[in-house]
């Protein structure tokens, strides 16, 4: 929704049938570990980054709400195939990047 990540969560009891939805921009840190144990985590892979890293932090400031400093360690780690989280995040972040024509993708680990 409007180029951002968002969640949601529904549950209904199978013995009197209560129902409770819940959803919200940011993913609760509970929730997030719960994602990352059953489907485990998936790595940001950025390539031909020595021609391109202006471009891609300023894509990684933006996307994270980072500061320049955490950008630069960010895109080390994305090029060393070292940065990784749920799938929805790291998509998200790849998805950004090819937006501004950065060659990025993402597999699980």
């Amino acid at each position: 929704m409007g180029g951002q990540l968002r969640w949601d969560v529904e549950s209904t009891c199978s013995v009197c049938g209560w129902a409770v939805a819940v959803c919200g921009g940011d993913v609760p840190a509970e929730l997030r570990d719960q994602m990352l144990s059953e489907h485990g985590p998936a790595r940001l892979q950025v390539r031909s980054p020595s021609t391109k890293s202006v471009a891609i932090m300023r894509v990684l400031r933006a996307e994270l709400g980072i500061d320049l400093m955490n950008a630069k360690a960010v895109l080390r780690r994305a090029v060393d195939g070292d940065y990784s989280g749920t799938l929805p995040e790291m998509e998200h972040l790849a998805r950004a990047l090819r937006k501004s024509g950065i060659a990025a993708a993402v597999t699980r680990l």
